[in-house]
Formats: C-alpha cells, structure tokens, sequence
C-alpha cells in the first residue's frame, strides 16, 4: 500500500488551466466507530439556470493590447471558437441565467429571502467576531392595498421598530466572544479560505471593511523568494492587528503590515508542510512541520509534527507528534491541520487526532478498526466537522460528521451518495459541504455539488448542482479545508461564475451570484466584475463579501466589498498598474495563492515554491507582495 503522491508546485497557472488530477492513497485506520447513517438522501438537484450573457459588439477602436498579461491573447493556446448554440451569447433552451431565480421542482421561480444567517465563510489567516443579521423582509400578506398615507405611518413605524431592535441585539451582543482562546475562523482563497471569514467587528449589516479616503493603494513590500533545490511547502499565513506573518523555509516570520521589516521568525526543525487557516482572536495558529531537514539518508522527511505558534509574540507554544492507537512506535504522517474552539485537529491518510490549544494535551489519536475507517481531515473554525472514509479503496464510502470539539465524538453524520471519493468542508456552521459526485465535473475544480448539511440532525438540507463550466469554485480533492472562491454567510453561499466574453475584444468577465442555502435556489442578484476583470470571493465581512478583482493585461488588481443583499460594489483598493508592480501581483494566481485583505491591506503570497528556471535567471521572484492604501 502507498501514501498517495505529494501535491505539484502550486506555481501561477495560465487562466482557466486545471490543476492535475486527485492522487489517490489507501485508507488505514481512524478515531472513532462508523456512525449509522442517518436517514436522508441526495435531495433532489435544481434544474440549472440559461445564460443571459449574450456577447456585446466590442469598442469600434479597441486598444491593441501587448503581450502576455491577463485579459490579453495568450501564447502557446488555441485561439477560442466562435461560439457555438448554447454557448455564451446564446439563449439556453431550459436555463435560466446567473443571477436569476431558480425554480425547484414544481414550483416557479422566485427570489429567495434568507433565513437567519449563519456564520460566515473567512478570509486565509484573519480573525472574525460573530455576525448577527438584519431582520429579513417577509412576503407581502396579499390583502388590501393601504393608501400613500397609511404606507408612510407603517413604513415609518417599522423603521423605528428596527432600529430599537437593532441596538438592543448590538448591546446584548458586543461583549460576546471576548475569550482569547475560541478559534475564529478564516478561509483562503485557497484556498478559502478560505474558508469561513469575517473581517474584525462583523455587525448588524454591512461590515467593518470601509472604503478609505482615496482608494489609490501603494506596494507596502515585496518579499523575495527564498533560494531553493527543490520543490519546497510554505504554506501559512494570518494577518494580525500589527503583523503579516508568513511561512517561509523552516521558520514562520512576522512583518511590519506597513512596511515589510521583520519583527520576529520562529525556527521549526523542518519544512512547514501545513497550516491553519483559522487562529484564535488573541492570535493563535496551528501548523503542520517535517521531522527535520532532507539529508542523503532520507531526503523526505515525514509531515508528522503538530505545534501552535502565537502569532502575537513569536512564539512556538508546543510541538510534537504522536503514534497510532495500534500502530507501534511510528509518528503519523499529517496532510492539514485545524483549529476549532480550543482543539487542534489534524488529518490525513493515517487518520486524525486532536489536541488541547493551549498545552497540546492530547485528545483523541488515530485508531485502526476492522471497520478501515479514518478521519481524512477537518474542517474547523465557529465548528469542527470531520470527513470520514470507510469501505474499500475500490468502493469508499464517505461520511460528513459534526463533532464535539473536546472530545471527537460524533454530534450527527451524513453519509455522501455513491461515487464521491474525496469532499471538502467549505463552512463548519452552517455546515457546507463540496464534492466531484461521479467525477463529473472534469475541469480540475473537484466540485460538481455543494451539500447543505443540518448539523444538528446529520439531515441533508438541500443538494446544489453547480456546474463545473459555470461556476469557478475550487477545491483541492485530497485536502479536506482547501476550497477556494466559495463563501458562505448570510444563509447563502457565494460563487464566482466562470470567465466568459465580456463587451471587449481581448478580455473576459465574470460575476459572483449566490445560492440560497435553504432552498438551493440561484438568487436573483449577481455582482459583475467589469470588463476585463474577474471576481475571486475572498470571505465574509459581516454580511459583505470581501472579494479580490484579478486585472487585465494594463492595469492593476482590485478589492471589493459586495453588500450580500443587493449586490451592489464598493471600492476599497485598487493597485498601481505600472509595468513592475502588474508583473509582481499577477505572479500569484488568485485561487491558487493565499488572499488575505484587511483594514486597507492587501497580501498575496505563495504556498509552494521550486527552484528557479533557466528562464526565470534574470527574474525577481516574489514570496509574497503587499498593498496598502494609507
């Protein structure tokens, strides 16, 4: 039996290029008995939406654009065809758009109003507060109609309601999740990573993130990439109130947010192989780190140590490994790491085990069991869930647990259909869930579906079918907390659609549009990203959605903020667009990279990195780069 394959760099990728395929590894043991599946199926898909986005005649002079770039004509790809019936351009014959409703069977289409929103999707490596929603509009009672007058007297009395209510839950609440050591969550856009995150605050609507008196932003650093011989891990990064630390080779280091210079570095005795995307409101994180350095006797060492690093002072809490149940003497190897409340949790193809935050006591450790069911990762943050893989490696079945923090006991379990073979967890509360449902969605993103999951009950609350070809979410198949561009919050989950023909020659567009978790109906909103740009969903920022807007071949990238309701787009950065700072941004590839905004900062950086290129000699090669607007 082998361990699956190590994962390929994660270098920047040509747009619309699909990451290779799943590796595939054997299962062994893991914590706990297999859970009886609760009742409950698929759920029954909605039928999928026809595309309103017909192809706009270019500008009678577009500008000739130079090469390479994104939004410019690419090299060494085939130039695309014209397009075809039922293409882009053309009406669908039982679709309806993005963006608009999204009928379930037997009923017609309609926009759906959330329910209560849960708590949200975060951004790679931010801390966030809870988030409390607005009363929503109920649907009208149908009765008689009231006069002007009549209108003006309820429509002012409701405010007023509203607004005394509205402070009551702000001083009821503010207090609320104070304590230092309760995990926050946060999502990357890689991935996303993020996924859940709010900025700081969150609020009754709206979010913390306000766009600033000029939107202009500066570079604030550039990091160069460190030297290597081969292909190195440098996963790991967070965003405090004054630093951005980062993983680099064998050390985390800190950064001045505004300026680069380095406040402290945590040496670790091998390579950083993993990294939360969660850390606790008073700064704590959790990585993963190899055993020690590569030598000639062994030139790959194992992802088998677990540590806490607080991101506040620099410092390495507590580090160890540990052994399976029946295993002998041999560390487990780890694939990611999580955080959840006070527990670390850790998971990979040996199976998982967790630990106490604070004093990494440990708090349940692989097991092996005739059942050959293990802990394939967790998903952490405002919850812990588990994916769980039992069966064959021929015929797997998987299983979405909620879990007890403190003890890994199962709290409900939901068991996947036939023919998935890995899922991710994209939000712990609520709980949602991704997957490749009979590997068909062929593109490299490992989502066909999104399952909402009742954790309390292990009951599945609705299916969503999301095409592959329309929707441009991802996740990295064999890791469990890996998904990119998806979000959720507000009681919805936030896609971006894929790229598509925009009104100019030489670029492409997209939209960011939302599913309403309840229903699994489209909503009838959508967030355009403009001509030439694409919208990535970075997290949650209250009821807004923090997003990242990749930029065309001659100008710089942009950071939105969407009202999750309306839709409707505030500035809060754009980036230079001179020729050495566009080359430096679009070096990281927006969902391959982690994506970290917060209090008119941006931060984008590598997760892996490899050797440098004959063609990359004369090449400055950036770790990571930094943008500030103050």
């Amino acid at each position: 039996m082998t361990q699956p394959p190590q994962q390929p760099p994660n270098e920047p990728q040509p747009p619309n290029q699909p990451p290779a395929g799943p590796p595939a590894g054997p299962p062994s043991g893991g914590f706990g008995a297999p859970q009886d599946p609760p009742p409950g199926g698929f759920g029954e898909p909605t039928p999928p939406p026809a595309d309103p986005f017909a192809k706009q005649p270019p500008p009678a002079a577009p500008p000739t654009p130079p090469a390479g770039g994104y939004g410019a004509p690419q090299g060494g790809y085939p130039t695309p065809p014209a397009p075809q019936p039922n293409g882009y351009g053309y009406p669908q014959a039982q679709q309806p758009g993005y963006g608009y409703p999204q009928g379930a069977p037997g009923q017609p289409g309609q926009p759906g109003y959330p329910g209560q929103p849960g708590m949200p999707q975060q951004g790679y490596g931010y801390p966030t507060q809870p988030m409390y929603g607005a009363p929503q509009p109920g649907p009208g009672d149908g009765g008689k109609k009231f006069s002007t007058q009549m209108q003006i007297i309820v429509a002012a009395a409701v405010a007023v309601v509203l607004i005394i209510g509205a402070a009551v839950v702000y001083t009821s609440t503010k207090d609320d999740g104070d304590k230092g050591d309760q995990a926050s969550t946060s999502g990357s856009t890689g991935g996303g990573e993020g996924t859940g995150g709010e900025g700081k605050g969150g609020g009754l609507a709206g979010g913390s993130e306000k766009a600033p008196g000029n939107t202009g932003s500066k570079v604030a650093f550039q990091l160069p990439q460190p030297e290597v011989a081969d292909v190195t891990s440098v996963k790991g990064s967070w965003l405090t109130d004054k630093a951005y630390v980062k993983s680099g080779v064998n050390e985390v280091v800190a950064h001045d947010r505004d300026k680069g210079t380095e406040l402290w570095s945590v040496p670790v005795p091998g390579e950083v192989c993993g990294a939360s995307r969660h850390m606790t409101k008073d700064y704590k994180s959790a990585i993963l780190f190899k055993e020690g350095k590569p030598t000639k006797e062994k030139k790959y060492p194992a992802c088998n140590q677990v540590g806490v690093v607080d991101l506040a002072v620099g410092k390495l809490l507590w580090s160890k490994s540990v052994t399976a149940a029946t295993g002998g003497d041999r560390p487990v190897q780890f694939d990611e790491v999580t955080l959840s409340g006070t527990t670390v949790a850790a998971g990979g193809t040996s199976g998982g085990a967790a630990f106490e935050l604070t004093t990494g006591a440990e708090l349940w450790k692989p097991k092996v069991g005739a059942d050959r069911c293990y802990d394939m990762g967790y998903g952490g943050g405002e919850a812990l869930a588990v994916v769980r893989k039992c069966g064959s490696y021929d015929s797997p079945q998987l299983q979405i647990q909620a879990l007890n923090p403190a003890t890994g006991a199962p709290l409900s379990s939901y068991q996947m259909p036939a023919g998935v073979d890995y899922a991710s967890i994209v939000s712990t509360k609520p709980l949602v869930v991704a997957a490749n449902v009979g590997d068909t969605a062929n593109d490299g993103s490992g989502i066909s579906d999104f399952f909402s999951i009742d954790a309390a009950t292990g009951k599945l609350i609705v299916r969503i079918s999301a095409d592959a070809e329309k929707y441009a979410a991802r996740c990295g198949s064999t890791d469990v907390e890996s998904c990119s561009a998806a979000v959720v919050g507000n009681n919805r989950l936030y896609v971006p659609t894929e790229d598509h023909d925009g009104t100019s020659e030489y670029g492409d567009t997209n939209e960011v549009v939302a599913f309403d978790l309840t229903t699994g109906k489209l909503l009838g909103g959508r967030a355009d990203a403009g001509d030439r740009y694409s919208l990535v969903p970075l997290r949650m920022d209250g009821t807004n959605v923090i997003a990242y807007k990749r930029p065309p071949y001659d100008k710089g990238g942009q950071v939105v903020s969407i009202d999750g309701e309306t839709f409707k787009q505030t500035l809060l950065m754009e980036n230079p667009g001179d020729e050495s700072v566009r080359d430096a941004e679009t070096a990281f590839s927006a969902d391959r990279s982690e994506v970290l905004y917060g209090e008119g900062r941006l931060f984008l950086s590598k997760q892996l990195i490899s050797e440098r290129r004959d063609s990359q000699a004369d090449e400055k090669l950036y770790l990571a780069v930094g943008f500030r607007t103050d």
